[in-house]
């Protein structure tokens, strides 16, 4: 049985991801290998109360490194970039944008 908060692995904060979320309303996120773009909307809405209009998904390949004579490579992973209804915003952090107020200035 697929879980919702196995769906949505973590998000993915990068300068063009934070361009996403500022202009165009746009999250990043990494996601299981196995989710499919319906399963990722409902993950993000019953999760973090969000209205998703739309859904793009990607694989990443996985690079390949080598450390002396020995060649490996990372694992693939799956990328989802989801677009948020108007009214909807989702802060990744949690953390609540404040002014700082100068001291005398309330």
């Amino acid at each position: 049985m697929k879980k919702q908060f196995e769906v949505l692995k973590r998000p993915i904060v990068t300068e063009k991801a934070t361009q996403l979320k500022a202009n165009n309303r746009q999250i990043v996120v990494e996601i299981a290998t196995w989710a499919n773009k319906h399963d990722i909307r409902q993950a993000a809405k019953a999760l973090f109360n969000v209205e998703v209009e739309g859904v793009r998904t990607s694989v990443v390949r996985g690079k390949m490194k080598r450390i002396g004579t020995t060649a490996g490579k990372n694992a693939n992973w799956k990328k989802a970039i989801l677009t948020l209804a108007d009214g909807s915003d989702l802060d990744v952090f949690g953390v609540v944008a404040q002014v700082p107020v100068a001291e005398g200035q309330e």
